[in-house]
C-alpha cells in the first residue's frame, strides 16, 4: 500500500546536528582557550620570560624546600619547565611572522635544530621526549624514593635507558652527527625594543586596530621604489655606522647549509659519541650495584668512559664551530663529577661544609638544603 505524497512533506524535519550535539561546542572551547593563551604569550613574551625566570629562581632559593615539601616544590619546578617548553613552541611560530626578527640571522645551534625539527618528525618527537624526561627526572626519583631504595634505583636506570635510547636514535636520524644540547631549538627572545617596534604587526595578526605612529626620522625611514614596490633598508644613524655594518657581516657558518653545521662522524668519532651517551647509564648501574656510596669504583668507571670519549672525539680542522661549542658545554658539564659519588663524599662534602659555616644563616640554610639534595638524589647532579 503506497503512502500519500503529502505524508513526506508534512512530517516534521529533524533538528540540526548543532542543536542536538552540544558536546561538539564543548570540545571546541579548549582549542579556543589555547589560541587565546598563545596570543597572550606572543604579545607579552618579554614579560612572560621574566615571570618564568622569577618563578624558577623562587623554587631554587626557598629555604627548607627539599626536606619539608620536596615533591611539591619539584612539581612546581618541573611544571614551570614544561610550561616554558610550550611557550618556546608558541614563540617560535610567532617570531617567524615578525619581520624585524624573521630577517635576523639565527645562531648555528638554532639553525641546526630548526632544520632537523622541520625536516624530521621523528627527530622532533624524540627530542621532545628527551627534553620532557630531563625536566621531570628528579621528580620521578623523588616519588620512587618513597617506595624504597630498590624502586628508586629501578626508576633511575629506566630513565637513563630512555635518555640513552633517545640520544642514540637522534644520532641515527641525523646520519651519525654529534648530539647538541638541547636537542630542540632554544627560545629566540623578543627584546623590549623589538616588542615596541613590532607591536603593530602582532596587533594586525590578532585582528586589532593599528594606531597611527608619529613620523620617523629621516634615517629611520624605508624608501619604497615606485615601479617595483620593493623597499630599500633605512640608512644608519650617522653616529652608529660601525655597529650597523657589523650587524650585517656574514660569517662562513651563516651561509653554510644547516645540515653542514655538524659533520658526519668518523668511526672513532662515533665511538666517542656512543661512549658519551652510555656513560651516565653505566655509572647509574654501577652505583646501584655498589653497597657503599663511598666506593670509588662506580665513580672511576663513569669518569673513565667520559675521558675515553674526549680522547676519541674528532679534532683538528674538520671540527666545526658548533661542534666545538657543544664539546665546550660538555667540558663544563664534566664539573658535576666533583659532586657525585665517592669524590663528593671524600672531598667536596667537607669543602662545602667549611664554606657553609662561614656564611650568614640564610645562605647557610639554603646550602644545607642543597647538601641534603646532593646526598640523597642521583639526578640532582646529573648533567
Amino acid at each position: 500500500m503506497s503512502l500519500p505524497a503529502d505524508h513526506f512533506s508534512t512530517s516534521p524535519s529533524r533538528p540540526a546536528n548543532k542543536s542536538q550535539n552540544p558536546i561538539q561546542s564543548v570540545f571546541s572551547i579548549p582549542p579556543k582557550w589555547l589560541h587565546m593563551y598563545g596570543d597572550f604569550i606572543t604579545k607579552n613574551s618579554h614579560q612572560v620570560s621574566q615571570i618564568e625566570s622569577a618563578l624558577r629562581s623562587l623554587t631554587y632559593i626557598i629555604p627548607g624546600r627539599f626536606r619539608d615539601a620536596e615533591i611539591a616544590s619539584e612539581t612546581l619546578h618541573s611544571s614551570i619547565q614544561l610550561l616554558s617548553l610550550y611557550h618556546d613552541a608558541v614563540l617560535r611560530g610567532a617570531i617567524t611572522r615578525i619581520p624585524a626578527l624573521a630577517s635576523k640571522i639565527p645562531g648555528p645551534h638554532t639553525r641546526y635544530t630548526r632544520f632537523w625539527t622541520a625536516k624530521s618528525r621523528i627527530y622532533r618527537r624524540i627530542a621532545l621526549l628527551l627534553q620532557i624526561v630531563q625536566y621531570t627526572e628528579l621528580l620521578w626519583e623523588m616519588a620512587a624514593k618513597r617506595k624504597g631504595e630498590r624502586v628508586r634505583w629501578r626508576v633511575i636506570i629506566i630513565l637513563e635507558v630512555i635518555k640513552a635510547v633517545c640520544r642514540l636514535l637522534l644520532m641515527r636520524v641525523t646520519n651519525s652527527r654529534p648530539l647538541v644540547t638541547p636537542a630542540l631549538p632554544e627560545r629566540d627572545p623578543i627584546p623590549p625594543d623589538v616588542d615596541q617596534n613590532d607591536g603593530d604587526v602582532l596587533k594586525e595578526l590578532m585582528g586589532e586596530e593599528v594606531p597611527v605612529e608619529p613620523a620617523k626620522a629621516t634615517h629611520e625611514k624605508e624608501w619604497t621604489m615606485p615601479r617595483t614596490g620593493s623597499s630599500l633598508p633605512s640608512l644608519p644613524n650617522p653616529g652608529d655606522i660601525s655597529s650597523y655594518l657589523m650587524g650585517r657581516v656574514l660569517t662562513a657558518d651563516d651561509i653554510k647549509p644547516a645540515a653542514k653545521l655538524l659533520n658526519t662522524l668518523s668511526r672513532p668519532g662515533q665511538t666517542a659519541e656512543i661512549l658519551h651517551i652510555l656513560s651516565p647509564l653505566v655509572y647509574a648501574i654501577a652505583l646501584s650495584k655498589s653497597k657503599d656510596k663511598k666506593s670509588w669504583t662506580p665513580w672511576i668507571i663513569g669518569l673513565s668512559l667520559e675521558y675515553a670519549a674526549r680522547q676519541l672525539r674528532d679534532k683538528g680542522l674538520r671540527s666545526t664551530a658548533l661542534e666545538n661549542e657543544e664539546w665546550g658545554k660538555r667540558y663544563w658539564a664534566a664539573g658535576w663529577w666533583t659532586m657525585r659519588g665517592a669524590f663528593y663524599e671524600h672531598v667536596t662534602k667537607g669543602m662545602i661544609a667549611g664554606v657553609r659555616r662561614r656564611m650568614p644563616s640564610l645562605v647557610s640554610g639554603i646550602m644545607e638544603d642543597y647538601e641534603y639534595l646532593w646526598e640523597n638524589y642521583y639526578f640532582s647532579t646529573s648533567a
